[in-house]
């Protein structure tokens, strides 16, 4: 059983910066992929970027590329995603969640996060 825990959400501006963190509980947090996730109101859950256990594969969704970075530290059991250059169409809840391999399908990762809200005003 992994546990995720996301923060540092918040509110900020068009151009402003955040980083979310995903902090784990449980045992063998380095041997999953970790992805981050954003669902809009109203919208359908969005696949946003994602890393493999050992750290040396990652991949974004067009969107963000250039502009986020997903990082993560086995010694902390932690996932980090720096965002930068951030634009109202970001505002979303961000999720994180756990699974074997790095991929964009969310159904693939077994645990989840709760959540933390991100918005970008304009």
């Amino acid at each position: 059983q992994v546990q995720l825990v996301e923060s540092g959400g918040g509110l900020v501006q068009a151009g402003g910066s955040l980083r979310l963190s995903c902090a784990a509980s449980g045992r063998s947090f380095s041997r999953y992929a970790l992805g981050w996730f954003r669902q809009a109101p109203g919208k359908e859950r969005e696949f946003v970027a994602a890393v493999n256990s050992g750290g040396d594969e990652i991949y974004y969704v067009g969107s963000v590329k250039g502009r986020f970075t997903v990082s993560r530290d086995n010694a902390k059991n932690t996932v980090y995603l720096q965002m930068d250059s951030l634009k109202p169409e970001d505002t979303a809840v961000y999720y994180c969640a756990a699974g074997k391999l790095p991929v964009v399908r969310g159904p693939s990762y077994d645990y989840w996060g709760q959540g933390t809200q991100v918005t970008v005003s304009s």
